[in-house]
């Protein structure tokens, strides 16, 4: 142990403790074992990935955003407007649209179902499931063990054959090899999310903790030495050397990313919450190599991950043209990509940026994601739906209700950047389960559209197991569903083989008349109810369809689980994977299993 010896009248001494251990080479190993378990999770990862190489398209889409020319077909366009929405009453008053006919393809080929992989075995299931309990909200037990971890392999060389009070050097190494960890999961083209089948925003909490863990280590080594030097009385000849300098520049950036990294910036001043993080990791890599030129691998590492970022970013960027459109009943702005109509996947999001003057001094600098709320190749391009929730989006929809009018409502145009496609299901086909279940909250029914449009055009072109879908939403306002109800009506038209519920709650009062007639939902098929949406029913008729309704060639099939998608705040995706963890074992096992694939706002 080290100890300090005081003499009347002069100085303490400090006594180092001095490791046996060589620490770069230490950490250079533990940094090993880390990406050694990645690998073994990647390998239990890799039959979905192989699953997913069944057709070209599900491994070219989801990368880069594209135009293609359409072949001309019979499918109808779907009007968007609120005008004539509440006056809609195309869909039959039973379920005779449902056919159990063969269908086949345009070269007369027999339907090709997508293989499926489930996530877990069979026997896995129930601690699978418990997995998904939640710790915290948007927290679950399986990222809470995923962080524990983590954490015993780097507290491991913290404590091993050192003292954190007396020998500080180790700490900066413990904080220097994790440079390229918290790079990798910060990234947008986050290649560990590529091999892990994941949206990169899922990985995020690990970009969090491993920020904490640099942020920690990098102040134990550097106050270590300050608290050193000053009570040897060395403090300020120390600092006068170049490499201590540039460590101390190094610590305070490194506290500039930590405090300006809170949930309260981000809220509350996320450009500021922006600019210090570029600022700061602009500063602390260089700062790093010029205090210890023997980091620089690491560094090196982290920049090169950033860079391939940067270049990624570079490559999936369109510059375009858009069409905006004022929703007032749903308080969104409708965006309209005529020139982009490829290139994504169901579930994917992009990040949009502005080009006009209208959305103020800094607002062309703003670039905020969207979840496209359309199908590849559709007639209309890419659409987004952005809700008003803050300065930009106010802009936008201020902006959209200066146009003129376009398609006999009102529009603008307006120049943007489109950068992606984002996010998304990763490894999982949703077309491969048997039952699928979207329940979306406001704004989220963007992903729900997406998914159901695709499983919809999937299942007539015979690429789809799916024998039931289930759309859920939950809105305020009943007026709400008036501008969408066209296409929620041209859905349940289109889906001629595969039963497909809609069912809309809304959860306020309505103000002033009723937007529609007391007998106008005359169809079980898409339906209007006040309150909120009661998962546990609506999760246990999906599996007694699933199981037991015929459709054609599915019926030969297995019966390969449901996938429950939910997007909306924290608190509604808690919900669902609660009432999902509460379904019979049997039920569970008797559809398969039952996956939730969840898209939050706010992350």
């Amino acid at each position: 142990m080290a100890s300090n010896t005081y003499s009347s009248g002069a100085a303490p001494t400090v006594v180092y403790f001095k490791s046996t251990v060589d620490d770069e080479s230490f950490l250079y190993h533990v940094n090993l074992f880390l990406i050694a378990l990645f690998g073994v999770v990647v390998l239990f990862r890799l039959p979905r990935f192989t699953a997913r190489l069944w057709k070209v398209s599900e491994w070219t889409n989801g990368h880069l955003l594209h135009h293609t020319n359409l072949r001309r077909s019979a499918t109808r366009r779907v009007e968007f407007n609120s005008q004539a929405g509440s006056r809609h009453r195309d869909l039959a008053t039973d379920d005779s649209h449902w056919s159990t006919v063969q269908r086949v393809s345009e070269k007369g080929a027999a339907p090709s179902f997508p293989p499926h992989v489930s996530s877990c075995p069979r026997f896995c299931r129930g601690l699978f499931q418990l997995l998904q309990t939640r710790f915290n909200p948007g927290m679950s037990l399986l990222q809470v063990m995923v962080i524990v971890i983590y954490l015993s392999v780097v507290i491991y060389p913290s404590f091993y054959k050192t003292n954190p009070f007396t020998d500080p050097k180790r700490y900066g190494w413990i904080g220097v090899t994790q440079f390229p960890f918290v790079f990798a999961f910060a990234m947008k083209n986050n290649v560990l999310a590529l091999f892990l089948g994941t949206a990169y925003e899922k990985l995020h909490f690990l970009h969090r903790v491993i920020g904490r863990v640099i942020v920690l280590s990098i102040n134990v080594h550097g106050l270590g030495y300050i608290y050193q030097w000053t009570l040897e009385g060395v403090f300020v000849e120390k600092m006068a050397s170049p490499s201590n300098y540039w460590g101390l520049i190094a610590l305070i950036c490194a506290d500039m990313l930590f405090f300006f990294s809170t949930s309260w910036w981000r809220t509350k001043a996320y450009q500021l919450f922006l600019c210090t993080h570029i600022f700061s990791i602009a500063l602390i890599l260089p700062a790093t190599v010029m205090h210890k030129s023997t980091t620089t691998p690491y560094v090196l590492t982290a920049v090169g991950l950033y860079v391939f970022d940067i270049f990624m970013r570079w490559i999936k960027t369109r510059l375009t043209t858009a069409i905006i459109r004022p929703l007032p009943e749903l308080g969104m702005t409708r965006v309209e990509i005529p020139s982009i109509n490829a290139g994504w996947r169901a579930g994917q999001h992009v990040r949009l940026r502005v080009l006009s003057s209208g959305m103020g001094l800094l607002g062309w600098s703003e670039v905020h994601p969207f979840t496209i709320a359309s199908i590849v190749k559709g007639e209309e391009g890419m659409i987004l739906m952005c809700k008003k929730a803050g300065d930009w989006t106010n802009k936008l929809f201020d902006l959209a209700k200066l146009g003129g009018y376009e398609d006999g409502s009102e529009a603008r145009q307006v120049k943007v950047m489109v950068d992606g496609p984002y996010g998304g299901p990763g490894h999982r086909m949703f077309a491969s389960f048997s039952a699928a279940v979207f329940i979306a909250g406001g704004s989220g029914i963007s992903f729900a559209l997406s998914a159901v449009q695709d499983l919809i055009q999937k299942d007539l072109e015979g690429g789809s197991r799916v024998k039931v879908i289930q759309l859920v939403w939950s809105v305020q306002d009943p007026a709400s569903l008036v501008p969408m109800l066209p296409l929620l009506t041209s859905l349940v038209q289109q889906s001629v083989f595969t039963p497909i519920r809609i069912a809309i709650f809304y959860t306020r009062a309505p103000i002033g008349k009723f937007p529609f007639s007391d007998d106008f939902f005359r169809s079980t098929a898409l339906t209007l109810s006040p309150g909120r949406p009661k998962v546990s029913k609506i999760l246990e008729a999906c599996i007694s369809k699933a199981v037991t309704l015929g459709s054609g060639a599915k019926d030969n099939e297995a019966i390969t689980g449901m996938i429950v998608g939910v997007c909306g705040p924290v608190g509604l995706a808690d919900s669902v994977v609660a009432e999902v963890g509460k379904v019979d074992p049997t039920r569970r096992d008797q559809v398969g299993g039952i996956e939730v694939h969840e898209e939050t706002f706010g992350w």
